[in-house]
């Protein structure tokens, strides 16, 4: 059975998704604040995390920086009343793997739980089958989650390492906006562009300019 944590200072909304959730067959942990959700986080194997951005002791952003520094591989989802682009792309350059804004239909939030849920049993790797992407100068540890150039670490966001994972993966393949999308946030139907270019440009000033070219009307593709 999964472990979940809902982690609002909204108590009708982490009722209402419990109800939900539990009809998957998922345990739901109840948090009300940030430093609650952290204390859960130490006690206990979480597998998923639902974060708000607005809570009272610790904000959301710290919560999902603090998840992401211990729990490399569990997805986080953000669900917030703040709506701007520069909000959700600060949520995912911290490591949220999806944005849900308020209101919201909770069917939705607990099919895409169900999603992060089954890539996350594809996606994480074992400590025998590990190993690398080396094209040119980049370098990607796919067991450790790490990148570096010419030796050197990079540090990205897990948003920023899916990307870079699926093109380099196949170099000189033209990925389309929607395939990257689903890469990093499993959801091919909810495309931003305006994300896409906020990551593509971050990776490209860490990792070169020269590596990621730009497809006019297609996408994106890897350069060695």
């Amino acid at each position: 059975m999964p472990n979940i944590l809902i982690a609002d200072d909204e108590k009708e909304i982490v009722r209402l998704l419990k109800i939900y959730l539990e009809t998957d067959n998922i345990k739901v942990l109840e948090a009300y604040d940030g430093q609650q959700a952290l204390e859960l986080i130490q006690q206990n194997d979480v597998d998923l995390a639902i974060v708000d951005i607005m809570m009272p002791k610790i904000d959301g952003y710290q919560v999902i920086k603090k998840i992401r520094e211990r729990k490399n591989y569990v997805p986080i989802m953000v669900i917030s009343a703040r709506i701007t682009l520069s909000d959700r792309v600060l949520g995912i350059d911290l490591g949220a793997d999806d944005y849900i804004t308020k209101p919201f239909e909770p069917l939705e939030v607990a099919a895409k739980v169900r999603a992060q849920l089954r890539r996350l049993n594809m996606a994480v790797p074992q400590k025998s089958e590990a190993h690398a992407i080396t094209v040119g100068d980049i370098s990607l540890d796919l067991a450790e989650c790490t990148a570096h150039k010419n030796g050197e670490t990079i540090e990205l966001t897990k948003a920023e390492f899916k990307v870079l994972e699926l093109l380099m993966g196949s170099p000189k393949r033209v990925f389309t906006k929607e395939q990257i999308y689903e890469s990093a946030w499993y959801d091919s139907g909810a495309v931003d562009d305006n994300t896409i270019r906020v990551i593509i440009s971050r990776l490209r000033d860490k990792i070169g300019t020269e590596h990621i070219k730009t497809i006019r009307g297609l996408g994106y593709r890897f350069e060695g």
